[in-house]
């Protein structure tokens, strides 16, 4: 449960052995490497590689190939360095454009049959004519017109009966008639205006089309057939040449792709005269790998070195947590990631956020029903969603407060026998609705608050430890200082109200108050001081004025952050009073059906709702009352080359 600890490692040879080093690199998946940009920018005389990729071409002419062929290589990286550029283009070349002579004809071929299918539909709607095509649209006075109208179109044309034009209706189909109409070329824009103002849809009967309509439709079959034989012989040569082909391919394939690699990788190199030299990070554990991979080559050396042995470069975070808590590193890196040296606030995240969450959303039905659909999605994702395995826990988490509640489904009695017949209790441990248990349970939600806060200091103050920032560590709100402050007002609230000692006097107002203020105050003066600058860049009465809006924000956000607690013992009995008015609801039914159907309406609803609500503010207790406090999230993760 913390960040895992890293080296860096140099792996240095001369120019003359970068492809074998490369070669080497690209399958060393346990290594974060850096970018060469960030040495050559700050060292003279540093270069980096080129990195433009003599590959694009083949692999573009392969996904080509796939594209229109409607078929997929095999993605397998082959990782050898026995290869030619030119016989592979070649190959990639040739073998395209045999597919693609065959792909064209395919196309026309497609093509046809389109047309042929497309006429036959246009025949099949006229073949009542009895009378060739040819000599009717060869006509030199008559204009003929084939299409469809509506069916209400045709009774309107009784308006028009005085127009010269003849009118041939052959089927209906749907709404609407396939029909003909002929006109003398004189009248042939009116009548065409009448047909069209009426959603007449001419057609147009293809020039190759020929004969009567029965004759044409026979014609037309036969031409489809015969075309569809020939795809199918130009399909199967395709899929020949391809099945001849797809172990070769493969293989150009793999290559290109370990190639692209390779030529990715160039960026890592950092070059100096005859000689390269890659950096970047590698965990404890994995550092011997990367001696052991380059060990029998002559000429390569691999530095291991300690993680601030490079102050140009900063090491990633790689976080390293159990099984519980690293579904809850979601919530983390929405915040940001841990920097190296800073603390891995996943596992406080895990106990605290399922811990509020349990609180908040206590019902031991509700509770093992939410683990039951985080579990079934989590398997239905195979494991890839966090949500679902963070629910499995949380849903656990409130069962068990759900049972301390003694609330099953929104019951709050349904669970009392237990505790009074097996455990020999009076009653339920917690009464959420006593109304004699409300202001208990908003002072132990604060109470627990200000524990998290402290918590959130004190961690704040091991990290500022770490880093050895020490105006961080005695001088800030959230160090010595603002402990002082606050642990002391807790306790003169605690006394004032138990009534036991008065802690409030003059020393301890000097020594807990008055001192805290001032080292708060002097926070920043303390770190110029510590850096050789001047204390007050600005005039002395400028720093008052600013230190005592300071103030006033640090002391405003000490009782904010507190009573925000509150709404953890607001959501307690807010749970519980809205499952109060699904029972008044199911009550108010008059059948069994009823009442079932409105309880797991309810129950759902409930869940559904108020488990957005809580999940939504117990993250808002967590980043802003908690992480505001220890947590920076300036650090970028670990990531291997692959």
């Amino acid at each position: 449960m913390a960040i895992a600890k890293q080296k860096i490692f140099k792996i240095n040879s001369n120019i003359a052995n970068l492809n074998q080093v490369l070669e080497k690199f690209v399958c060393l998946h346990c290594a974060h490497p850096i970018q060469a940009n960030e040495f050559v920018e700050q060292v003279h005389g540093l270069t980096s590689l080129n990195t433009s990729n003599p590959c694009d071409i083949i692999y573009k002419e392969i996904k080509d190939l796939e594209k229109e062929n409607n078929f997929e290589i095999p993605e397998v990286a082959i990782y050898s360095m026995d290869y030619s550029l030119e016989n592979m283009q070649d190959y990639v070349y040739s073998t395209h454009e045999r597919l693609k002579k065959l792909t064209n004809h395919r196309n026309e071929i497609e093509d046809l049959i389109t047309k042929y299918k497309n006429a036959l539909i246009q025949v099949n709607n006229i073949e009542d004519l009895d009378i060739s095509l040819d000599d009717l649209f060869s006509c030199e006075y008559i204009s003929t017109r084939v299409g469809r109208m509506p069916i209400d179109s045709i009774e309107k044309l009784k308006y028009y009966e005085n127009k010269p034009y003849i009118l041939k209706v052959f089927h209906e189909q749907k709404n609407y008639c396939w029909c003909m109409y002929l006109a003398t070329n004189n009248f042939e824009r009116e009548i065409d205006n009448i047909f069209s103002s009426l959603f007449f849809e001419r057609i147009h009967i293809p020039d190759f089309v020929h004969g009567t309509p029965v004759s044409a439709q026979a014609s037309l079959t036969m031409e489809i057939e015969v075309a569809e034989q020939g795809l199918a012989d130009v399909e199967k040569e395709i899929a020949e040449i391809i099945k001849e082909n797809i172990n070769k391919l493969t293989t150009v394939k793999g290559e290109l792709i370990f190639l692209e690699k390779i030529n990715e990788s160039k960026k890592y190199v950092v070059v100096l005269g005859d000689n390269f030299v890659i950096n970047g990070f590698v965990t404890n554990k994995d550092s011997s790998k990367i001696k052991k991979m380059f060990a029998d080559m002559d000429g390569v050396e691999v530095e291991i070195l300690p993680p601030d042995s490079d102050q140009r470069i900063k090491p990633p975070t790689k976080l390293k947590n159990s099984w519980f808590a690293k579904p809850f590193g979601m919530f983390v890196e929405m915040y940001g990631l841990p920097g190296y040296n800073d603390i891995d606030p996943t596992p406080i995240v895990a106990i605290t956020y399922s811990l509020l969450f349990g609180i908040m959303f206590g019902d031991l039905g509700q509770g093992l029903l939410l683990s039951l659909i985080g579990f079934l999605i989590y398997k239905r994702s195979k494991g890839k969603s966090k949500l679902a395995a963070v629910a499995i826990r949380i849903g656990l988490v409130s069962a068990l407060f759900g049972f301390l509640y003694g609330s099953f489904f929104g019951n709050e009695e349904i669970l009392t026998p237990i505790f009074t017949n097996i455990f020999g209790f009076t009653g339920k441990p917690i009464h959420v609705m006593d109304p004699n248990f409300t202001m208990t349970l908003l002072i132990t939600t604060v109470a627990l608050g200000s524990l998290l806060i402290i918590t959130s200091m004190m961690l704040h103050m091991i990290i500022s430890l770490r880093k050895k920032n020490y105006a961080e560590l005695f001088f800030s709100h959230n160090g010595v200082a603002g402990l002082m402050l606050y642990v002391y007002a807790i306790a003169a609230v605690v006394t004032s109200i138990l009534g036991t000692i008065d802690i409030v006097n003059p020393l301890t107002i000097l020594a807990f108050v008055i001192l805290p203020l001032i080292l708060i105050v002097m926070k920043n003066p303390f770190e110029r001081f510590l850096k050789g600058k001047k204390l007050f860049p600005e005039s002395i009465g400028g720093f008052i004025i600013e230190s005592i809006f300071e103030l006033f924000e640090v002391l405003l956000s000490y009782v904010t952050n507190t009573m925000s607690f509150l709404r953890v013992g607001g959501f307690v009995l807010s749970h519980a009073g809205m499952m109060m008015v699904v029972y008044t609801l199911t009550d108010m039914s008059s059948s069994i059906f009823g009442q079932l159907l409105v309880l797991i309406i309810g129950n759902l609803f409930v869940m559904g709702l108020e488990g957005l609500i809580v999940g939504i503010q117990v993250l808002r207790l967590e980043f802003y009352e908690m992480f505001s406090r220890y947590f920076v999230g300036d650090g970028y993760p670990f990531e291997t080359f692959e």
